[in-house]
């Protein structure tokens, strides 16, 4: 106990400023370190001929002998690692004394209701600096979610050390390097023939729209047409032209129908096996039902919302087809720029031909956006398993790195079987969210690590682009990569909810913006619509996530402006997720009728404060457990919880490990009657929060299987406890695709057009 009150007396005597450095860092500010004057060592500099030359010197210490005189700069630099040596002992000793009070702490914590006190006190400053930290974009190192403190420090970590390819950047240009090897591929494969007039490829890539049309797509409303496929359902198809507004269903349509580059018609029948039955294999079906018809969509440059791609279903089929797409896209455009190097070479001196133009601004084509290293992994060996043909392995540039850098030890990743099997899919492997990484594609061979600027495709994390990008006012930025983007493809977007949408948005607001550099291009090979900066026109995007969400919606709508039009899969589920509640449990569904949209969270809290909260207010009612989705609903709650003085706990996202054991147990043994709990903790953590009684839903959930998930925590600790439990879900007319997917689409539409403001539903074996 000696150390301990040592160490308190010591924290009493800083102030403010230095107990919030000390905790931050783990230790106090330099400008406050004592100099002892004995430890100061003063060492003469000797002016032989040995320190006149670093380089001198360092190329003797290669041959010299061991006995070779010391010179006084290692002199210098043995007293520095001295002194370092000592600070580290001290420091080591420090951790050990603060490892020994923090188990004190938790073997005296339960005995006295002083300590309690101190830590409730302790808690609410912890949250009070979970506050700072979200403002300044920081979250904390141990959680598993990302970590956007990254931000904090700017754009300064970036581009210029990282490591990037540039040992085979001239073997890998498509300028001047490869018009020999590009007629060696005109004769091998004979590529000419799959960009004809009626390949989508080149019919998107070649059309040329006018002004008109361009005031027109920014005027005039859509046109929508509802279609039921066999495999997609239902599809609501829109454009602003009427030509592009129809879409006609597959039908048993055969591999060269699609317009494949002749070397993904040669891989492509044997990867596809892998989700092939046995029958279909021997009617040599080229794809499955769901693949093929996404990809006759997909295909046909429509931009593509598709909302039902889930890890433990279809997920690796939707990869597959789209992975298929952008390497076509890819192959194709990188093929008629080689093939116009080789007409250019052999043109006359001063012939200007438009027909050679045939790149963007920048090369990069295609931005594939996921949300872990791990799903980056699994595109790229997709990608390469599409380029080896036959048994021939394909010449991947710095594999061996990116196995290192993007892989994940078997060791570290073992399963864990108390987690829901979604999450055991979703965070295996590497689950770190900072990444970026470029492409380079040729027919033969795939450069990884390869510079934005010579890369064709981009595989990143919304926080790795995001940190690249910036926002106004920071003084590294750039975005002149996304330019000339031709395909935007955006997989797992309901986890970018989850992580930070706003760098989403941010992307969204930058893309295909006119660069502020030339970055080196040939203007004569620039397509006239890059240049007229009517490139996001002309950008397919291709959105993929697990289920419908209204911010997904809305970017989809307002931020897609292919003229070739939208086509969305919108199904409705006909039975919800409280189906699968297991527990005997009343649902009281409360709707709350606002004004509009934006006064919504106004006239949520204030119908939870004056309707809801009373009725749990009563000691009766202890083991409440507040289910929050928005982080920024919880920090009011949180705020009025404390000015009304109620006995809470709460638990966030970027609540400290010892924080969140600390709750549970206040929570389980009763000593706190209610519990505010976010949608995001629950995403990254999936914790069994013990003792709950009582339930309220302040919103519904982003996710659907979290409502069951998180009602069939309650679990009786005696015989006729279930009589008491309740839950309480709070609605309004803008979360009807939420509310359909928890109660069906059916119940639903009734629950929003009923006049009736309150509606029950019982689950259970007895209901």
């Amino acid at each position: 106990m000696g150390k301990r009150k040592y160490k308190s007396q010591y924290i009493d005597t800083l102030t403010k400023k230095q107990k919030k450095h000390l905790k931050e860092f783990g230790e106090e500010h330099p400008f406050y370190d004592k100099v002892s004057e004995a430890s100061t060592q003063i060492v003469e500099l000797l002016s032989d001929s040995s320190s006149e030359s670093p380089d001198s010197s360092g190329s003797d210490s290669d041959t010299g002998s061991e006995t070779e005189q010391i010179s006084a700069y290692q002199k210098l630099l043995s007293t520095l690692k001295s002194a370092s040596d000592e600070e580290g002992e001290e420091d080591d000793g420090q951790e050990e004394d603060e490892e020994e009070d923090e188990q004190l702490e938790s073997k005296d914590g339960a005995d006295s209701s002083q300590e309690h006190e101190e830590e409730d006190q302790t808690a609410d400053e912890e949250e009070d600096e979970d506050d700072m930290d979200f403002q300044n974009g920081h979250k904390r190192e141990d959680q598993h979610e990302p970590t956007d403190a990254k931000i904090a420090s700017g754009v300064e970590e970036v581009v210029a050390d990282e490591f990037t390819d540039s040992k085979h950047e001239s073997a890998f240009s498509l300028e001047t390097n490869f018009v020999e090897h590009d007629r060696l591929d005109l004769r091998d494969d004979q590529s000419v023939a799959a960009i004809g007039d009626s390949d989508p490829f080149k019919q998107h890539m070649d059309t040329e729209l006018e002004e008109d049309d361009i005031k027109t797509s920014q005027t005039k409303c859509k046109v929508q047409i509802q279609l039921k496929w066999t495999a997609l359902g239902q599809l609501v198809c829109s454009s602003v032209f009427q030509k592009y507004s129809s879409l006609h269903p597959p039908e048993n349509l055969d591999l060269k129908n699609f317009h494949l580059h002749n070397l993904l018609e040669k891989t492509w029948p044997n990867i596809k096996s892998q989700f092939l039955s046995s029958e279909a294999q021997q009617r040599h079906q080229a794809f499955t039902p769901l693949q093929e018809e996404l990809f006759s969509i997909i295909n046909s440059y429509k931009d593509l919302y598709f909302p039902e791609s889930t890890v433990l279903g279809n997920a690796e089929e939707v990869r597959h087809v789209y992975c298929l797409h952008v390497l076509n896209h890819v192959l194709k455009a990188n093929f008629q720029v080689l093939r116009n190097n080789a007409r250019r070479r052999d043109q006359k001196p001063g012939v200007d031909d438009d027909e050679c133009r045939d790149q963007g601004i920048t090369r990069p084509k295609v931005l594939i956006v996921v949300p872990f290293r791990e799903s980056a992994v699994r595109v790229v060996q997709i990608l390469i398993s599409l380029m080896e043909v036959g048994n021939k392995k394909l010449d991947v540039s710095n594999k061996k790195r990116f196995k290192e850098e993007f892989g994940s030890d078997e060791d570290d990743s073992s399963p864990n079987v108390t987690k829901p099997e979604d999450f055991r899919a979703l965070f295996a492997g590497n689950v770190d969210d900072h990444f970026r990484i470029g492409v380079g594609i040729l027919q033969r061979s795939m450069r990884l690590y390869a510079p934005f600027y010579s890369s064709d495709i981009i595989i990143a994390s919304p926080l790795g682009l995001r940190t690249v990008i910036g926002v106004e006012g920071d003084v590294k930025r750039d975005f002149d990569f996304l330019s000339s983007i031709e395909i935007l493809v955006m997989d797992q977007a309901d986890v970018y909810l989850m992580q930070n949408w706003e760098h989403v948005l941010l992307l969204m607001k930058t893309m295909n913006l006119q660069p502020l550099d030339p970055h080196g291009v040939d203007f004569s090979r620039v397509r006239m619509w890059n240049l007229n900066n009517w490139s996001k026109y002309y950008r397919q995007t291709l959105l993929f996530s697990a289920a419908q969400d209204p911010q997904i919606n809305s970017l989809f709508n307002k931020h897609c402006f292919n003229y070739r039009g939208q086509v969305a899969v919108r199904n409705m589920p006909q039975t919800g997720s409280i189906c699968h509640v297991l527990v005997q449990l009343p649902h009281v569904f409360q709707r709350i009728d606002p004004a509009n949209f934006i006064s919504l969270p106004e006239e949520r809290f204030s119908f939870f404060i004056d309707k809801v909260l009373p009725q749990y207010r009563d000691a009766i009612m202890s083991h409440t457990l507040i289910y929050i989705p928005s982080y920024f609903d919880y920090v009011r709650l949180r705020n009025y919880f404390k000015s009304e003085e109620l006995n809470f706990t709460c638990i966030c996202e970027y609540t400290k490990k010892s924080g969140v054991t600390r709750a549970r147990q206040f929570f389980a043994s009763g000593r706190k009657q209610f519990l505010l709990f976010t949608e995001r903790f629950h995403f990254y953590r999936r914790y069994i929060i013990k003792g709950i009684q009582n339930l309220i839903f302040y919103e519904l959930p982003t996710h659907p299987h979290f409502y069951s998930e998180v009602c069939n925590m309650l679990k009786a600790a005696n015989s006729g406890e279930e009589a008491t439990w309740t839950c309480t879900v709070l609605y309004s007319k803008y979360d009807a695709q939420k509310l359909a997917a928890v109660v069906g689409a059916d119940r639903a539409a009734q629950m929003i057009q009923s006049k009736k403001s309150v509606h029950l539903f019982v689950t259970g074996d007895n209901a």
